[in-house]
């Protein structure tokens, strides 16, 4: 059986990785050249493939540095973050579950570490700590990188995913300040951080009064192009035996509007449906495909809105840009002007839309066409005319 050439739901292989070429390389002299990064889109354009892609390079090479990465998708309080923290610094600079015990042990002075080894000790080790001592000395956990990096005579990489999940904790303030004192002295530790929520990201990170102002280099990573996505969606159906041309294959890039996990997936869904040649047929199949299988996220999303926002929404989908005219308001139901304008700002600080070029689009692309088959009367068959 052969296997799909295209990949979404987690993170691509080299094989399902495409362009970033540009961004590969300034990401990699980035962090071996010791200059702190920070990476900010929106979710699923790729950034955790990006820094794989890039860790695994870093890992390959012959330089002594070794790369930690630290997702906090699920972190859902300082204690664990700490916990996650030290552990994953911890097996990313140990070879064996051993040294992963004894370093464990050995690099704390003011907490004693409570470790337990998984029955596969090969795979994966708990760290925990006493909650009062971890208040009192959370900056030895802070300070572990640079500490493992002088003792061994190494450079270490940290790469922190969905960062901004920090911001939620009731102590941030004070630890992101702690964060910022202790890590901008570090020598032989360079940060990787990256996350999906553009607004928080950027405030914590862009914003001159906030304490990671300027901490590190500002990636602001785009769409990839439509021409780097033709060649990409054609090679992958014909190395795996089947065909597609680049018309349609153009058509895949346009109606997911580069986003690259709704390619993939929608390339995904095409090439599984296809026999030999790809046609708008199998594309329209996919996208109805596509639609079901995230219509329940989007209907969610949707009942979560109040009546006033949902009503903006729909004046977005309509491709409107004036919220505030009175025809707009009107049409729409959307309140006031200061209701209209505070409307605006939820939808955009909740990455649901962003501006580009004078108008305002949905950042979900299956969403728009999602929500547009649902609310707008416009039919799936109206992509392909």
């Amino acid at each position: 059986m052969i296997n799909s050439p295209f990949i979404y739901g987690s993170t691509v292989s080299n094989q399902a990785f495409t362009d970033r070429e540009a961004e590969t390389k300034k990401l990699k002299s980035n962090l071996t050249g010791g200059i702190n990064t920070i990476i900010i889109s929106p979710r699923r354009w790729g950034k955790s493939s990006l820094v794989e892609k890039v860790a695994e390079e870093i890992r390959s090479s012959d330089l002594p540095i070794k790369v930690a990465i630290i997702d906090l998708f699920m972190t859902g309080n300082q204690p664990e973050f700490l916990e996650s923290f030290a552990r994953q610094v911890i097996k990313a600079t140990s070879t064996k579950w051993e040294d992963w015990v004894r370093n464990a042990k050995s690099l704390f002075r003011q907490i004693i570490p409570k470790i337990q080894i998984s029955a596969d000790p090969g795979n994966e080790f708990s760290l925990s700590f006493d909650w009062d001592e971890l208040k009192k000395f959370s900056d030895e956990i802070l300070e572990l990188p640079e500490t493992i990096a002088k003792e061994k005579n190494i450079r270490i990489i940290i790469c922190i995913d969905e960062f901004q999940n920090l911001a939620h904790f009731p102590e941030f303030l004070t630890l992101e300040k702690k964060m910022r004192a202790i890590w901008q002295r570090h020598k032989s530790a360079t940060y990787c951080i990256y996350g999906s929520k553009r607004h928080m990201m950027t405030n914590i990170f862009n914003n001159p009064s906030k304490p990671f102002y300027r901490f590190g280099d500002l990636i602001l990573l785009q769409k990839i192009q439509e021409e780097n996505w033709i060649p990409f969606i054609c090679d992958g159906f014909v190395n795996s035996g089947k065909q597609i041309n680049t018309e349609n294959a153009k058509l895949i890039a346009n109606l997911m509007q580069n986003h690259p996990w709704y390619i993939q997936q929608l390339a995904h869904y095409t090439w599984n449906l296809t026999q030999e040649k790809a046609t708008k047929t199998e594309i329209q199949s996919a996208l109805t495909e596509l639609i079901n299988a995230n219509g329940p996220l989007y209907q969610s999303e949707v009942e979560n809105l109040s009546q006033t926002l949902f009503n903006l929404l729909k004046a977005v989908a309509a491709g409107e840009t004036q919220f505030s005219a009175n025809r707009v308001m009107q049409n729409f139901n959307l309140g006031t002007p200061r209701n209209a304008m505070k409307n605006k700002a939820i939808l955009i600080n909740n990455d649901i839309i962003q501006q580009a070029e004078g108008h305002f689009e949905f950042i979900d692309p299956a969403f728009e066409i999602w929500f547009r088959l649902n609310f707008m009367n416009k039919p799936l068959s109206k992509y392909f005319d």
